[in-house]
């Protein structure tokens, strides 16, 4: 069940090398200001929290997970699969997300949602970029729900488009999707989370480069 929340104003960056991603956040999200959009590494924004796209098992072995284990030190693996193992019973369902500590002044955080339960799978033909973004959303807003103010400032890449091999639109409009969502509700759980998105997106494999309208969730 979604239910409207009232949220204290968040910072959000987007960044990645790949400039293709870069140019199709600034179409998807283009009546969206407050988002930051640029193009460059992610170790170089100055924000509470980021963002890696995992795997199911939080092994950071590729993509942006190996950039930012190799920045922050082979600990950050161990404390995210704790938290995995500690909140989900060792294996993170994509459309979940963990929030631990980085050991690091920045980021204080680091929070990891998984496009794909393997260590690299082609996901372009899932919604999986989708229910990566809205669920870290989700992780901060649950975090600061625990630690008010904790979380204020959070940078994404463009998740699932490297070794998820999502193509550079599809993934910019997924991600819009998973932030509007996120903008305007919270929800109960990350089960929760998941069947909206999904209902949101039905029949999105018929249009799958088209930003997908979204209609608020039922209240119940």
């Amino acid at each position: 069940m979604a239910v409207e929340h009232v949220k204290s104003p968040l910072r959000v960056v987007l960044t990645d090398v790949n400039t293709e991603v870069v140019q199709s956040w600034l179409a998807a999200f283009a009546d969206t200001p407050e988002i930051d959009i640029t193009r460059g590494s992610i170790l170089d924004q100055n924000v509470d929290a980021w963002v890696t796209p995992t795997n199911s098992k939080g092994r950071m072995d590729g993509g942006v997970d190996a950039v930012i284990k190799r920045h922050l030190g082979a600990g950050i693996q161990l404390w995210v699969q704790r938290a995995i193992k500690d909140e989900f019973g060792g294996t993170l369902p994509v459309g979940s997300a963990v929030c631990v500590r980085s050991g690091a002044v920045t980021p204080k955080f680091l929070i990891s949602t998984p496009t794909m339960t393997r260590s690299a799978q082609d996901v372009s033909e899932t919604l999986n970029v989708a229910l990566a973004c809205a669920a870290a959303f989700q992780a901060v807003h649950m975090h600061n729900r625990n630690e008010p103010g904790a979380i204020t400032s959070v940078a994404l890449v463009g998740m699932g488009a490297a070794t998820g091999q999502v193509p550079a639109r599809v993934c910019a409009n997924l991600m819009w999707t998973g932030y509007t969502l996120f903008n305007d509700h919270s929800f109960q759980d990350y089960d929760d989370l998941r069947e909206t998105v999904v209902k949101q997106l039905d029949g999105i494999d018929e249009r799958p480069e088209e930003r997908v309208r979204i209609v608020p969730p039922g209240r119940r």
